[in-house]
């Protein structure tokens, strides 16, 4: 049978089911809204209309039904981009190989998919509690170095260029992705957006040192200065660059919607994030059934 995936490199579990996320096509709604704690899952599905499906397996917990008109999918990812790497990848499978053959459907599936997760600010004028959304998103870790790009040069690769020329990160070795596709148009020109900066650990990585020390000491600073004509780096997390590399490689729309807990410049962090998160939530949800 031509272009059989082998078993070692798609591994489908006994049920049917893709390995880690253990859904099966039909658990998939037609729009995906990513959560990074699982606990956050049942705070997103209790707008829902209906539930249909409710899955889990380790950190991934998958609750599925309708908005409206519209069947959604909120799927946790947990924290960081190596599971960022999994969901994406299984996503992409489950709506683009055939599991019984083992074989790449001819006609694919661009799936809308929507970053809901908590960030802190560097810059003065990102207060907590605001959302924000990531116009791109900044690779400080190194997965996207593991694929080929095989996009042409880019705004973003005039931006990294910049970026280096101004800051030189040196080994670091960052990559930048816009948000792919046009789901940033659906919300309104008055959010706050910004370049949105992904590490791969909530400590050193984002220059929080409690008692190891710092290669990168003065990272926080060197971010914020950063400007390239209308772009800046407004706030970072742990999972944006990866969404939107791996969503731009596999040819899927994704947005992140940034609700900022912490801002590192003026050191103040959320008293209240839980409503921040939620406003977060309503926000996307209210706009799903428009996204076609």
């Amino acid at each position: 049978m031509p272009n059989l995936i082998k078993e070692s490199e798609l591994v489908i579990n006994a049920d049917g089911s893709v390995y880690h996320l253990h859904l099966h096509p039909d658990d998939l709604g037609e729009l995906i809204v990513l959560v990074g704690d699982p606990d956050r899952v049942p705070q997103v599905s209790a707008h829902f209309d209906t539930i249909d499906t409710k899955k889990q397996k380790r950190e991934f917990i998958t609750h599925t039904g309708m908005v409206g008109k519209k069947r959604v999918s909120v799927i946790s990812t947990g924290i960081g981009t190596d599971n960022i790497d999994i969901v994406l990848n299984e996503l992409d499978i489950l709506v683009n190989v055939e599991l019984e053959t083992r074989q790449i459907k001819k006609k694919l599936t661009s799936l809308p998919i929507i970053r809901i997760g908590t960030s802190g600010s560097l810059q003065p004028d990102i207060k907590v509690d605001d959302i924000l959304l990531s116009t791109h998103g900044l690779g400080l870790d190194s997965l996207m170095h593991f694929y080929i790009n095989t996009h042409s040069v880019s705004e973003s690769d005039t931006i990294l260029k910049e970026l280096q020329s101004q800051q030189n990160l040196g080994e670091l070795r960052p990559y930048l992705y816009k948000s792919p596709g046009n789901l940033i148009d659906y919300f309104e020109s008055s959010i706050k957006r910004g370049i949105t900066a992904t590490c791969c650990g909530f400590y050193g990585p984002q220059g929080r040192i409690i008692r190891g020390q710092a290669k990168y000491a003065n990272l926080i600073e060197r971010l914020h200065k950063f400007e390239s004509g209308p772009y800046r780096i407004t706030n970072f997390e742990m999972e944006t660059a990866a969404i939107y590399g791996m969503a731009s490689l596999l040819g899927h729309r994704a947005l992140s919607v940034n609700a900022i807990l912490a801002n590192r410049i003026e050191h103040h962090f959320s008293s209240n994030g839980s409503a921040t998160i939620e406003r977060a939530i309503k926000m996307v949800l209210d706009k799903v059934e428009q996204i076609s």
